[in-house]
């Protein structure tokens, strides 16, 4: 028998509703719910759809952090060859000294941070007493042997100086005589230990450091260490007289033990034309493997300024005022050596 179409439904159990013909088919009708009137002060905004698929957004991976080592490295890289381009096309600037900045931070100054900061562990206090610009001549003690103080001093000026001065330091006539040394203490910013070019370098408002025990102080034997020598004639507070610039005292501790001098060979000394020809523990007994210094703990502290502007006209020719700054400025140098090393309780751990 043919269906009649749209004919009704009995149902057999009271609860269930009728079927309803929906596009000549039939749809099930479930019972109706009353529903709440909408409230429109909790109605709640649509959300925006997705601008990408919900499975592509779970699946996106957060970016990787960059890592510091790396980015820092290329940048060294760039700056390298940088500095060789310019060096190859001879665009870089030496004053009239002879001081050539960029090879001095690119490839004299580098190779002393292992020494500077694994080595040795430098320490420094009293940096704030440096001037951050200006002429100053700064006055420390020497000792060790070889003079590693000068260059441990330089390169904590350049490195942790707030204003990363470069230190032009005074050299003896020695360092300059020498064939590959002399070039280099020139590039790196040294000049000849006198007083008409050191008050060029004050009024040019450069950092100037001295050593005034010269060879004596760095060449005493180990008995003596941390005794200061004579500082000669004074000339470097006349220097500092006549340019009116502050003089820092700089005390350092540590250098005396890297090279502890037990003895002197004077007949090879005058061979080759040095001061004195050490002989410590293990040079020259162990050959080039004595020329390792000892990893000593080191202190380098930066006393208060001693200023030099108020003496007026003619001070740098007066003997007496010359020999009392000279000798104030030796006593603050030896009694904050003396504080250091009480403070001090073990060479190589400090």
């Amino acid at each position: 028998m043919d269906a009649v179409p749209d004919a009704r439904v009995i149902p057999l159990h009271g609860d269930e509703l009728p079927h309803q013909p929906v596009s000549g088919r039939t749809a099930r009708v479930g019972r109706p719910t009353a529903v709440p009137p909408a409230d429109p002060a909790r109605a709640e905004p649509e959300a925006e759809p997705s601008a990408e698929p919900a499975d592509q957004a779970d699946q996106a991976e957060p970016a990787e952090p960059a890592d510091p080592r790396r980015s820092d490295l290329e940048g060294r890289l760039a700056g390298l060859v940088s500095f060789l381009r310019r060096r190859v096309e001879g665009d870089y600037e030496v004053d009239e000294f002879g001081f050539d900045r960029e090879l001095t931070d690119n490839l004299l100054l580098p190779p002393l941070r292992p020494l500077y900061e694994k080595w040795f562990r430098v320490e420094t206090i009293g940096l704030h007493n440096l001037p951050s610009e200006g002429g100053a001549l700064l006055v420390a003690n020497h000792s060790g042997t070889l003079p590693l103080d000068a260059m441990m001093t330089a390169y904590a000026v350049r490195s942790e100086h707030p204003a990363e001065r470069h230190l032009r330091m005074l050299g003896a006539d020695l360092v300059f005589s020498m064939p590959v040394l002399g070039s280099l203490a020139r590039k790196s910013g040294q000049t000849l230990a006198c007083n008409p070019d050191a008050e060029r370098l004050l009024r040019s408002g450069e950092l100037v450091g001295v050593w005034p025990e010269g060879f004596k102080g760095v060449g005493k034997p180990f008995r003596d260490r941390y005794k200061l020598q004579r500082f000669g004639r004074g000339g470097f507070v006349s220097a500092a007289l006549r340019t009116g610039v502050p003089i820092v005292p700089c005390s350092i501790v540590g250098a005396e033990e890297i090279y502890p001098k037990i003895g002197d060979l004077k007949p090879l000394a005058r061979l080759f034309g040095f001061p004195y020809f050490p002989v410590t523990p293990f040079f020259p007994l162990l050959g080039p493997l004595g020329l390792v210094p000892l990893p000593s703990k080191w202190y380098i502290e930066f006393g208060e300024p001693i200023s030099t502007d108020g003496f007026g006209d003619g001070a740098a020719e007066d003997p007496m005022l010359v020999f009392n700054l000279t000798d104030q400025v030796r006593e603050t140098i030896q009694q904050t050596l003396y504080r250091l090393l009480t403070q001090r309780r073990n060479v190589f751990l400090g």
